[in-house]
């Protein structure tokens, strides 16, 4: 049975909808936080630019991957499967360390 303290409302500002694009995630973790950098790198340009920095509980990470796979899923049984294409040997040769791309 629904109450009033159940439902669950969300506020978006004008800014905020209309997105940001990124085309590479970098992500570091410590024992505490996982860190999602939203980058953009375009073509011909020495270095990508950070436009969005989000940071997550171990919890909220998983969860946000559980979402994704779920999401995921679902596209692919509405649109068919997601081609994987390799990155653009301009990108495979950035050097990142040890962080996780995506």
């Amino acid at each position: 049975m629904d109450t009033e303290q159940d439902q669950f409302g969300l506020e978006l500002d004008e800014t905020t909808a209309e997105g940001v694009f990124s085309n590479l995630a970098i992500i570091n973790h410590s024992s505490t936080e996982f860190v999602v950098d939203f980058v953009t790198v375009m073509p011909g340009m020495p270095k990508g630019k950070v436009k969005s920095r989000i940071i997550l509980t171990p919890q909220h990470a998983k969860r946000l991957m559980n979402a994704l796979h779920e999401n995921v899923q679902r596209y692919e049984s509405s649109n068919g499967p997601i081609v994987d294409l390799e990155a653009s040997s301009e990108l495979s040769s950035i050097k990142f360390g040890t962080k996780g791309e995506a």
